[in-house]
């Protein structure tokens, strides 16, 4: 199933300092953008004609259409 552009997903910090990370689209995959989460704060994002994938560094919830995810503790 392919994302779509207006595929919104939910990640929620389990822990301060959690890192989310943008990477783009295109022959070149690079950072593009970062936001820090701490416990308790929720990012509602979406993929765009920038960005293709989403790196989540720390403990998080991760909520997509395809279902909920937590990451796991390091």
């Amino acid at each position: 199933m392919a994302v779509s552009e207006n595929d919104f997903f939910v990640i929620k910090a389990q822990e301060d300092g959690v890192n989310v990370i943008g990477l783009t689209r295109g022959t070149d995959t690079r950072f593009h953008h970062s936001e820090k989460l701490d416990r308790g704060e929720v990012m509602i994002a979406q993929f765009t004609e920038h960005t293709s994938a989403v790196k989540v560094r720390g403990k998080a919830v991760i909520q997509t259409r395809h279902g909920e995810m937590t990451t796991e503790a390091e």
